[in-house]
């Protein structure tokens, strides 16, 4: 049992008689696809997964007789079928933290002026799984499902700071071989983040991630077994008056977290 998922590439597993390398590169396919790159030939496909052609070709036919790809006939490309869709729901529903966060984040956002989303791990990424969307001003305004980097966004190191010392370590070091720019241009925010963390119990993003988005952030404890999350409030940079998130929304912010955590049963 791998005791990270998603901290190990296919290739590296290559060897390991359990390991299923087929499902393995079908799922790389399914992931190929992005918000941006909506529609893929088996090409782009290709390059990136780094899969040759001929065994893209056959992951396609198979995941579009499945429902997972669709395949458009003008185009000559495919999309993400509604499997997928059908895929992931099983998991947002089963989520009771999402329907006791929902109403502390509702409250949150209308009292600060933030976007106030909820989040968990998602390999080296953090996917949303709930948002109060308010600030008009946000460009990049997250929708359940949307993805942002771990590392360079405030509730990607607030998840960090969720993990034991032995996790935490083993995503940086997986983190820093992924793409050791990145990770040398984000590690003196976590630096900082973690320095402070425990005086103030939150991270804070100054435009890490995007300059024009601001953001704090902090884990919510949860019952034993439940998948780790931690909440944040986003701001437009053009909105923030000085110290607004640190001073004004984080006291907010860490309250609605404890309420939440004691409608978990957490006291």
């Amino acid at each position: 049992m791998i005791h990270l998922p998603g901290l190990v590439s296919p290739h590296d597993l290559s060897t390991d008689r359990q390991f299923s390398m087929n499902l393995a590169r079908g799922l790389e396919v399914l992931r190929a696809f992005t918000p941006l790159d909506a529609v893929l030939g088996n090409r782009d496909i290709s390059d990136r997964t780094g899969l040759p052609r001929p065994t893209i070709s056959r992951l396609t036919y198979t995941l579009t007789l499945l429902g997972y790809l669709s395949y458009d006939e003008r185009l000559q490309k495919y999309r993400l079928g509604s499997g997928v869709l059908s895929l992931g729901y099983p998991l947002l529903a089963s989520m009771r933290i999402r329907q006791i966060a929902r109403p502390f984040m509702e409250h949150l956002s209308k009292d600060t002026g933030c976007t106030v989303n909820l989040g968990m791990r998602d390999r080296s990424n953090i996917v949303y799984v709930e948002t109060c969307r308010l600030d008009a001003g946000n460009a990049y305004q997250p929708d359940i499902g949307s993805t942002r980097p771990l590392l360079s966004t405030a509730m990607g190191r607030a998840l960090l700071m969720a993990c034991s010392t032995t996790d935490c370590n083993a995503i940086l070091n997986r983190l820093q071989v992924m793409d050791p720019g990145s990770f040398a241009k984000d590690k003196p925010s976590w630096d900082r983040d973690k320095k402070a963390f425990s005086r103030r119990h939150f991270c804070h993003s100054q435009g890490d991630w995007r300059e024009e988005i601001h953001a704090i952030a902090a884990p919510i404890r949860q019952p034993h077994n439940e998948p780790q999350v931690a909440l944040n409030c986003t701001m437009s940079a053009i909105r923030l008056s000085k110290n607004s998130l640190e001073e004004e929304a984080a006291p907010r912010m860490l309250e609605a977290i404890r309420q939440i955590e004691g409608a978990c049963g957490i006291h």
